[in-house]
């Protein structure tokens, strides 16, 4: 018996030590500004100063870089999958493809549900088993509650971009670049 524990033991160790770390990031708020309506179009993806650099600064820390993000605008009709993944194309463009993994919710409660669409959680769930990742090692980074939520339930700290609320987060920054030094130091 002695001899099964320890095996367990030693396989569980392993599993750990291999087990990644990851930065999850929202997308409009955090790598591009945000409007106050919905971005899908690459004029309008505008990526604010000090977001290339942050990325290239966790990408050498060793962390994955894997953006989670609501698009409910195709639910609505507004847009298509096609136009989001040409503004994360651009994005890959301008920060010489550094991102590992989107992860995007086409849909949008007024129209259908999902428990891909944050505040659900299923989108880092997918992300967490796809590589591996050790919840207690990463970060989400994102401008809204619906962003922390989902990290908090799965053991992720979490970093508000934008405006102090009346919300429990491990920090506030102003920006990426700021997020990205707190998560450095």
């Amino acid at each position: 018996m002695d001899f099964l524990y320890a095996f367990c033991v030693v396989i569980l160790e392993n599993k750990i030590s291999t087990m990644q770390k990851a930065i999850f990031l929202d997308r409009d708020g955090v790598l591009n500004e945000e409007r106050g309506e919905y971005t899908y179009k690459v004029d309008d993806f505008i990526i604010p100063e000090g977001t290339i650099e942050a990325l290239k600064n966790l990408k050498e820390a060793g962390f994955l870089l894997i953006v989670i993000t609501n698009q409910g605008g195709i639910a609505k009709g507004l847009y298509t999958v096609q136009d989001v993944l040409k503004c994360h194309e651009y994005l890959q463009q301008q920060c010489d493809f550094l991102i590992d993994d989107l992860y995007y919710s086409p849909y949008h409660e007024a129209y259908s549900n999902s428990l891909s669409r944050k505040p659900d959680s299923l989108m880092l769930e997918k992300a967490i088993a796809k590589y591996n990742i050790n919840p207690t090692l990463s970060w989400m980074i994102g401008d809204s509650l619906r962003d922390m939520i989902p990290a908090q339930k799965l053991g992720i700290r979490t970093i508000k971009i934008g405006k102090k609320i009346d919300l429990t987060v491990d920090f506030y920054a102003e920006n990426l670049w700021e997020a990205s030094e707190k998560i450095l130091k």
